[in-house]
């Protein structure tokens, strides 16, 4: 074995079994079978609080010294480092304050207190929480345990890396969720050390990648929004110590978008009988996707399932979009013209032989129809084979899959173009799910602009999505209010828009 450096050094030191487990390695005959190759699944979801969080939470509190032990700790948290800090510091004998926003799931809250921490809700989101945490240490000089960018943490975090090489003989990928980047800077700077050849590859969630666009600019970037799907890992910003470390040890960093998620959450429920979080099923929609583009033959691959943190409600969400993200259901706007039969003929020429998911149509012209359409599929070929069939029989159809304002608002609503409406711009605004966020936003925007759409669709997390038009013919003022609100808002105008809304 080579001579070992100082991180590594670290990760075999740290104490992590006073209060973790080493979790089981798991190869999922399933997907192996399917994908042609060795997949292991690393579960984390099975340590006490249901994320590898809590490994590194606990070496970084275990070095306090007795005096910022007799201090106390503090730490800004809406999911799984709260719970790793709260458990580390009932272990330690350590009084803990754990800041959340006020957005923070119940069962959350009741997880920290559990634990014998104490809570504080501030704000509406991580930042906000954040920020309060810093003033509370400034005024009560307690200890701040950061969630990802510490060398402890980091360390920590990085037994899971070591387990791995433990538990597996020629493992040759190592597919990691990618939030701040501390567990895959703990993983690759052990695994890079101890065994080279092997293969670290990073997943972000396509709407919250800061770490694959901080590798592209060569820089940390802040991004301007973050996807609200994958809490866990949803951040703006990396850390630096995780950024110097990933640029140094990982071999890539790619994405995956809510569908992937959502249809690996369901592959790790069928292997295992167990729900993960989002980000904790970014590992194994990782490999899938990696899969597709290179060749895997002989490979032993390890995907980490980082955590399994959800609350009840969003399964809806995860189920309803298993479908598509498994490649087992195509969305399409197809127009046809508006005539007596129209309809038994398009299943009879097209939809024979498959079942239909979703079939919305609102009549808003005597000359053309526009329907949504959900088809299922038996393979992918089979979209082709559906693709080509509306083709040969005259039907014009805009394949809407991949359009996410069409899979979360359109195909739940039923309506049609707003002729009466003048001038209408659509925007898509992030809510906090919190008791007065609507009428904090309509009192913004009150008596200004007609609101002429309103669409919610709730996640079961700590934000909601809604779709809202207005009538202005100068957007400009309208957009500085939205900003001036402090939720998240883009754009929504697509070609979805055009024809159902």
């Amino acid at each position: 074995m080579p001579a070992v450096s100082d991180a590594v050094r670290q990760t075999l030191l740290a104490p992590v079994y006073d209060v973790a487990k080493e979790t089981p390695l798991y190869r999922t005959i399933s997907l192996s079978g399917e994908l042609g190759f060795d997949v292991y699944l690393k579960r984390e979801d099975l340590q006490q609080v249901h994320s590898f969080k809590l490994r590194g939470a606990y070496t970084r509190m275990a070095a306090l010294t007795p005096a910022e032990r007799k201090r106390g700790v503090i730490a800004a948290s809406a999911g799984n480092h709260a719970q790793g800090v709260a458990l580390s510091a009932q272990k330690l004998g350590i009084n803990a304050v754990i800041v959340m926003p006020t957005t923070t799931p119940q069962i959350k809250i009741d997880a920290v207190r559990r634990y014998g921490a104490t809570p504080v809700l501030h704000g509406d989101s991580y930042s906000d929480a954040y920020e309060r945490a810093m003033a509370l240490v400034k005024k009560d000089r307690r200890v701040f345990v950061h969630p990802f960018d510490d060398p402890l943490v980091i360390a920590g975090q990085g037994t899971v890396g070591r387990e791995i090489l433990e538990q597996l003989a020629g493992v040759t990928h190592i597919f990691i969720p990618v939030g701040g980047g501390g567990l895959l800077a703990g993983i690759a700077q052990y695994v890079k050390q101890l065994k080279p050849e092997i293969k670290v590859i990073g997943v972000d969630p396509a709407d919250s990648n800061a770490m694959q666009a901080s590798l592209r600019a060569g820089k940390r970037v802040v991004l301007p929004h973050v996807g609200i799907f994958a809490d866990g890992v949803a951040v703006k910003q990396v850390g630096e110590h995780t950024f110097a470390i990933t640029k140094k040890c990982v071999d890539e960093v790619m994405t995956v978008d809510v569908d992937q998620m959502c249809a690996a959450i369901k592959r790790i429920f069928e292997a295992t009988r167990s729900i993960v979080e989002p980000a904790g099923a970014l590992g194994v929609a990782g490999v899938e996707a990696y899969a597709a583009d290179h060749d895997m033959k002989n490979a032993k691959v390890v995907a980490i399932c980082s955590g399994a943190n959800m609350t009840f409600e969003r399964l809806q969400f995860v189920a309803e979009r298993t479908l598509i993200g498994g490649r087992k259901e195509a969305l399409y706007a197809v127009t046809m013209p508006e005539t007596a039969g129209t309809f038994q003929r398009f299943c009879n020429e097209v939809v024979t032989g498959h079942n239909v998911s979703q079939f919305s149509y609102r009549l808003n012209s005597r000359t053309q129809a526009h329907i949504l359409v959900g088809i299922g599929l038996r393979d992918a070929a089979d979209k082709t084979r559906v693709e080509k069939a509306m083709t040969k029989h005259g039907y014009s159809f805009k394949d809407l899959t991949g359009d996410e304002l069409a899979k979360e608002h359109i195909r739940y609503m039923i309506g049609g173009p707003a002729f009466a409406a003048k001038s209408e711009k659509l925007y898509h605004i992030d809510f906090p799910e919190r008791p007065g966020s609507l009428g904090q936003f309509l009192e913004a925007v009150s008596g200004r602009w007609n609101i002429s759409l309103f669409h919610y669709r709730g996640q079961g997390g700590d934000t909601g999505r809604v779709l809202i038009g207005f009538e202005t013919a100068d957007p400009k003022p309208l957009e500085k209010v939205l900003t001036g609100t402090g939720f998240d808002w883009t754009r929504a105008d697509n070609d979805a828009t055009k024809l159902f809304l």
